[in-house]
């Protein structure tokens, strides 16, 4: 990651991608410190989505955090 991220802005990006994506859970948005790229390959893979089109989404739905 690029930034640390708050639990906090964590929290409500996590809250922002289950509205967005229904069918995301707990567990896939589950971060483990250290694991962040791995978390995020899976949501990629679960979405079909690439990891430029992932930084897009999470870019739209909380433009403080660069995380990619």
């Amino acid at each position: 990651m690029k930034k640390n991220v708050s639990k906090v802005e964590w929290g409500e990006l996590q809250h922002r991608l289950r509205t967005k994506y229904p069918h995301l859970t707990d567990t896939d948005l589950n971060i483990q410190e250290g694991k962040e790229h791995k978390m995020l390959r899976m949501v990629e893979y679960k979405l079909g989505k690439t990891k430029h089109e992932m930084r897009k989404i999470i870019e739209s739905l909380y433009p403080a955090i660069n995380m990619i």
